[in-house]
């Protein structure tokens, strides 16, 4: 697998280039069908590699469970899919190579009490007819929520705890109409963490939350009485895997075997542990604000404290002009401190280190691996047909990360007044995604097979959650992990890394 390094830092204050909108006609990026060229770049590639009719598998973490590199998602179902639809969609996944489907007790989604369970009862009917043993079914656990009390019988707020993790998975196996679950999940913590496009942890918002010990012996109840064999978590952080492998080994408790996290060409830093989108992309506005701020005296600890982010920035190699700012920002008990804080939160610790099977060996799942449908081009023409259909324009305010983001492409192409007009805009968004694009014809592929193609090459990814509101949808997923050299070239992987240094997670708000 080729390797690809980030030793080299970017321009901090780069001058973008020139993006030409006018040339992006929609010929350019017909939504989810190959060009031409693209053609003919598939049948050199199967000539060159044989058939690869069969999707690869994969041992998730230490579990026993071999995965297909590509697992179904299936929050659309009983929303945007009937059951009928939902049934053709599963059919063809499993015929076509993959053994694992991934649900969840909110699905689907949006989240509504008047839809809620439909996406599993769809699953349940069509498991019916299948060999259970050969079905790798996934679901998850609302972590905590004062707006989903309706999932459960008696409470006002959803927690992590025993109660409710035991009526979460009661509920969902009668509805899948099973009597196990391979791999049950925390869908989000149960504590306050900084989710879905949230840019800076905030510390305001910490809340007592259920011991990482407590939570694991609730499942291993269940694991005991043998309705869930494997369990894992999603929408986590470094912080949280290493508590729950610590009380897992501490405690005698079962282990998580997994971690579910968004993945893209647009969100990759949350995995990678590298300095996120917001730190460059904001840096122009912020790194002003650092700089005038008047400062605030604080302890000597606080100063101590500051310090140590400071190497801890120059640890992670973070731009230099950075590092020359913030010194010349800590003077001695002098400080603003909370503008350090929300500049270097983001270095993280880094999940592919912590999850590599040589130290915790957690399996990496990615959800969104084409950001919410963005980077398959389908919103380039709103007036599609692709894009009317697409969950960013049926549901605003959903996924509002790429919803938010889209915004400005609307107001730029068309007169549309329908459409998010009041909206902040993140430009960085729109440009980046218009450079993956642009990458994809350049190199004659897909825009699909572009982001599907990185997703399935990065070498600590176990496997990549693929939901589709049709088959051909599907179908064209499938063919770009089969039919896209592997690894992707390093012609191609170098344009995907030049647009990264300059757009790192354009989606964070």
């Amino acid at each position: 697998m080729a390797s690809t390094s980030f030793s080299a830092a970017p321009v901090f204050l780069c001058s973008r280039r020139g993006l030409s909108r006018s040339a992006l006609t929609p010929s350019h990026f017909s939504t989810r069908t190959l060009s031409r060229r693209g053609s003919s770049l598939r049948t050199r590639i199967c000539s060159k590699l044989g058939d690869k009719s069969a999707l690869q598998h994969r041992k998730l973490g230490d579990s026993d469970l071999v995965i297909s590199e590509i697992t179904l998602g299936t929050m659309t179902f009983g929303e945007q899919n009937t059951e009928k639809e939902a049934h053709e969609i599963l059919s063809y996944a499993f015929e076509h190579g993959m053994n694992a489907l991934d649900t969840a007790e909110a699905y689907p989604i949006p989240m509504r009490k008047e839809t809620q369970g439909r996406t599993d009862l769809f699953i349940g009917s069509w498991l019916k007819s299948q060999p259970r043993d050969k079905v790798i079914l996934a679901t998850k656990v609302c972590g905590y929520s004062e707006r989903s009390s309706y999932l459960r019988d008696n409470a006002k707020v959803l927690r992590v705890d025993a109660a409710n993790i035991r009526e979460s998975v009661e509920k969902s196996l009668k509805r899948l109409g099973t009597d196990y679950i391979d791999l049950l999940q925390i869908h989000w913590p149960d504590r306050y963490v900084a989710l879905f496009g949230e840019f800076s942890y905030d510390p305001s918002k910490w809340r007592p939350s259920v011991p990482f010990v407590e939570q694991l012996r609730a499942f291993q109840e269940l694991v005991d009485e043998g309705k869930v064999r494997y369990i894992g978590v999603s929408n986590e952080t470094s912080y949280g895997v290493m508590e729950f492998v610590h009380a897992a080994k501490v405690e005698g408790l079962p282990k998580i075997v997994s971690i579910q996290n968004s993945y893209s060409l647009l969100v990759r830093c949350h995995f990678e542990g590298l300095l996120i989108g917001g730190l460059v992309n904001a840096g122009a506005r912020i790194l002003p604000k650092l700089m005038m701020a008047e400062a605030q005296d604080v302890t000597m600890s606080a100063y101590e404290e500051a310090r140590n982010l400071l190497d801890l920035a120059s640890h992670f190699e973070i731009f230099p002009e950075i590092r020359a700012s913030l010194v010349l920002c800590l003077k001695p008990l002098a400080i603003k401190k909370v503008f350090i804080y929300s500049f270097f939160r983001q270095c993280s610790v880094d999940l592919v280190e912590v999850c590599h099977p040589n130290n915790c060996n957690i399996g990496l799942l990615a959800y969104s691996p084409l950001a919410g449908g963005s980077l398959t081009g389908k919103y380039i023409d709103i007036n599609s047909e692709a894009a009317r259909k697409g969950r960013l324009n049926l549901f605003p305010g959903y996924m509002e990360r790429y919803n938010k983001s889209i915004a400005r492409i609307y107001q730029e192409t068309s007169c549309h007044s329908q459409l998010n007009a009041d909206l902040d805009t993140t430009p960085e968004f729109q440009e980046a995604t218009i450079e993956y694009l642009e990458s994809a014809k350049k190199h004659g592929l897909t825009p699909v097979q572009l982001a599907l193609g990185f997703a399935r090459d990065r070498p600590f990814m176990t496997s990549s959650i693929i939901g589709a509101t049709s088959v051909d949808q599907l179908k064209e997923d499938i063919d770009a992990y089969l039919t896209t050299e592997r690894p992707l070239p390093p012609a191609v992987m170098a344009d995907i890394e030049n647009t990264f240094k300059r757009y790192r997670d354009p989606a964070i708000a």
